[in-house]
């Protein structure tokens, strides 16, 4: 017999999923299969009252269990009544919005994440819903951002939609869309490409089902490329680094301004004397960098855990995040860290798709088995295999990154700060982060101080242009300027792509060009960075930014130079709008 276990809107986000997975285990001790959608199911099961998101269980039988407290004290008792105790499920008509069949109007839920969850995430949903609004549809979509999620969809949104949109750069769980027509994209497409995005959704949508026992909602066909899961690992590391710098950097502050008396013994006339003086010394310095230090060795296990996460799925997160402790260990850094992370991750998912098991030792496999296996692997091959190698190649690294000057300093400068000018927030841009940001866990903070640096320009430079040759720019790209600025201030490289996607072979080589020359700028002073994010905003904790002057006389040099090159050569809008009076 298949069972099928769906959630009321009732249930509780917690407790509904801790009641589906007593009636899961309950079914497989029962030998009964669960079933992936409710067309396959023979005997449907609702966890908790209220509305069902899923559409699919409308007219069929269901047994609905509204006190969950019955499934946690017999859930095997439940899976026996189920078939006896089912009724025809009919949706309650007041509960969900109208749908497009009430009104004539397309409805679409969207959610929106990116690796940073900062600029992205919020940018790419602000785009669906304009152009969602201009086409006069309803739309609502929910932020996956670094501060949680936002914009909450409820179940009877998600219900009513015509169609779902995940725009998402990094993994997340879409478990609550399960048979809703689900569109994948990325949000670089959503904000530059929307209106295209947005047909292709309801053209190429298809019906979502979540593989039976995932966690992240992710389906058993989903391929997803290399460059994601190394980004959902950055997403989740970024934290841990910026608390560890700032922390660090308080450090050094606190220690700079403080006086504290101590008895020393000093010889006076020939004899020894004990005596009090106000002395300078690091008090609290041990302790705060202590925390720091604590902050950033979680760095690089957070890295690997989240890559092997993003293959894996939860059983590959154990395995993950001890290989990842032990890159710390061997010396091997966040390179190794990356390294055992993909390997973790599909050592894993090997074992989770090839390992045949007993039938009724299949509910041990996510929980024991893999585990146990792919860290005991993992760590072997960490410690015996990529450890040596990879902590000689990140220690020749470190040693030429603290001791480069000159000529060399100044390319490697020029190279980071134009990288992160190419696509403002894409693959070379997120490459060239992602290495900076691995730096300082290697104590080499010069990279960092270019990559922001070099980051800051574009937004900045845009809103310089809009400021300099403010009648070439129509007034809504006037507006965009002054966000740009501030968005430049706050290393929100992002602030530039409306410029950048409505003249990309003007704005993006002039961008380039001012992040190379701020980047090579920042490194030929000797700048170093301790904080992967913050913008000019870092500047307020002392130690943070070395030097200070040399650094923002980068930033002001290549935004200016960008901004200048881009108003100069810039048609004037009319141009743009109405090519027949060139």
């Amino acid at each position: 017999m298949n069972i099928y276990i769906v959630e009321g809107s009732h249930s509780g986000p917690v407790n509904g999923r801790l009641a589906k997975a007593e009636l899961a285990l309950a079914a497989n001790s029962l030998n009964l299969k669960i079933a992936e959608n409710a067309q396959s199911a023979d005997v449907i099961v609702a966890v908790g009252g209220g509305d069902i998101g899923d559409k699919s269980v409308i007219g069929k039988k269901v047994y609905v269990v509204e006190d969950l407290n019955e499934i946690f004290a017999n859930p095997k008792q439940i899976l026996n009544d189920a078939p006896t105790k089912a009724s025809v499920y009919q949706q309650s008509t007041s509960a969900a919005p109208a749908s497009k069949s009430d009104t004539g109007v397309k409805r679409i839920v969207a959610v929106t994440a990116c690796p940073t969850g900062v600029a992205h995430t919020f940018m790419a949903a602000e785009a669906i819903e304009e152009e969602a609004k201009k086409r006069g549809w309803w739309c609502k979509v929910e932020t996956r951002g670094s501060v949680g999620v936002g914009n909450e969809l409820t179940p009877e949104e998600i219900a009513a939609a015509d169609v779902v949109i995940a725009a998402c750069d990094i993994d997340v769980d879409l478990s609550k869309f399960a048979g809703k027509k689900l569109y994948r994209t990325k949000t670089g497409p959503a904000l530059k490409k929307t209106a295209q995005e947005l047909d292709k959704a309801f053209e190429e949508a298809t019906v979502y089902q979540p593989s039976a026992g995932a966690s992240s909602g992710k389906s058993s066909n989903e391929k997803k490329g290399v460059y994601q899961h190394l980004l959902t690992g950055v997403s989740y590391m970024l934290p841990m680094v910026v608390a560890g710098g700032l922390i660090i950097a308080l450090s050094f502050a606190f220690g700079q301004f403080q006086e504290v008396l101590k008895t020393v013994k000093v010889i006076e006339n020939g004899v020894e004397v004990v005596k009090q003086v106000l002395v300078n010394e690091l008090v609290g310095e041990t302790h705060l960098s202590e925390i720091g230090g604590l902050a950033f060795s979680l760095m690089v296990p957070l890295l690997a855990g989240y890559i092997s996460y993003s293959i894996a799925d939860r059983p590959g997160l154990a395995p993950g995040l001890v290989g990842g402790l032990l890159a710390v260990s061997t010396g091997a850094g966040f390179l190794g860290g990356i390294i055992i992370g993909y390997f973790a991750g599909y050592f894993a998912l090997a074992i989770t798709r090839y390992l045949p098991l007993p039938k009724s030792m299949e509910a041990l496999k996510p929980i024991l088995i893999v585990p146990l296996l792919a860290t005991l692997i993992t760590g072997l091959v960490m410690q015996f295999i990529v450890g040596t190698p990879i902590a000689w190649l990140m220690k020749s690294i470190t040693l030429w990154l603290n001791t480069i000057n000159g000529a060399n300093a100044v390319m490697l400068g020029a190279l980071l700060g134009g990288m992160m000018c190419t696509d403002m927030g894409g693959p070379i841009n997120k490459v060239a982060y992602a290495f900076g940001t691995g730096m300082i866990s290697e104590q080499a903070y010069a990279p960092m101080a270019a990559v922001m640096a070099g980051g800051m320009v574009p937004p900045l430079a845009m809103g310089l242009a809009t400021l300099i040759a403010r009648k070439k720019f129509a007034k809504a790209e006037q507006e965009s300027g002054k966000a740009s600025l501030v968005l430049g201030l706050c290393f929100i490289s992002e602030g530039a792509i409306p410029f950048a996607a409505r003249d990309p072979l003007r704005v993006i080589p002039c961008c380039i060009i001012g992040g190379a020359i701020t980047g090579g700028m920042a490194l030929a002073f000797g700048s170093t960075l301790m904080t992967p994010h913050g913008g000019l905003f870092a500047l307020a904790i002392p130690g943070v930014v070395k030097p200070v002057v040399g650094y923002l006389l980068s930033i002001v040099v290549g935004s200016l130079i960008a901004g200048i090159a881009y108003a100069l050569i810039k048609a004037p809008e009319s141009v743009n709008e109405n090519p027949q009076a060139a």
